[in-house]
């Protein structure tokens, strides 16, 4: 296997396991162990723990961008843009129910460790958020694009946790179509 191919596989491997159970209870003995290299191997790649945090930060910013550049290119109407992000909840409604969002218990478990990397973390938010406030400007809702932008965000992410907390799809299936007619009626609004 190649060097770049055996880091790929550590980075996506340790994204999974610091998502499964948490960054500070992940070793690198279990990553190592789980991508099936030795430790020298691994060390080769990564020499500390936040190289490898940094390096997953980066993969899920990465696949941020590559998710709302698809969303973009699959349609034109912003409303189905948002739509798409609204329903990720839907879409990864097993992960989350039994882990929670990446993105925010990623942020959650950096900031209670006050670790330097939260800032890393916190730039797939600050995407989410900049990219649905353009969403809402090409709505015609230019003035409070941001604000409308940090509501949806914040829907996602209660609705992640709450998900995560009562493990209820039924529920959580509720409130993105009870979102879905906010949204319409914010459109119809513009």
């Amino acid at each position: 296997m190649s060097a770049q191919l055996t880091r790929d596989r550590i980075v996506e491997t340790a994204d999974q396991l610091f998502y499964e159970n948490g960054f500070e209870h992940t070793s690198f003995a279990m990553v190592a162990s789980a991508v099936g290299i030795s430790r020298g191997n691994f060390y080769h790649h990564f020499k500390t723990k936040d190289e490898i945090l940094r390096a997953v930060t980066d993969h899920r910013a990465a696949r941020t961008r590559a998710m709302l550049d698809e969303w973009e290119a699959a349609s034109t109407d912003p409303a189905v843009r948002i739509r798409q992000f609204v329903e990720i909840v839907i879409r990864n409604e097993a992960a989350i129910t039994q882990h929670g969002c990446p993105a925010g218990t990623l942020v959650s478990e950096l900031g209670k460790l006050d670790h330097r990397a939260r800032p890393q973390a916190v730039r797939i938010f600050a995407m989410f958020r900049d990219w649905l406030a353009v969403q809402f400007g090409l709505l015609g809702r230019g003035a409070d694009a941001e604000d409308l932008a940090l509501h949806t965000l914040m829907f996602s992410q209660g609705t992640a946790v709450v998900s995560h907390a009562f493990r209820d799809p039924a529920w959580t299936r509720r409130e993105v179509d009870r979102f879905e007619q906010w949204l319409s009626d914010e459109i119809a609004a513009a």
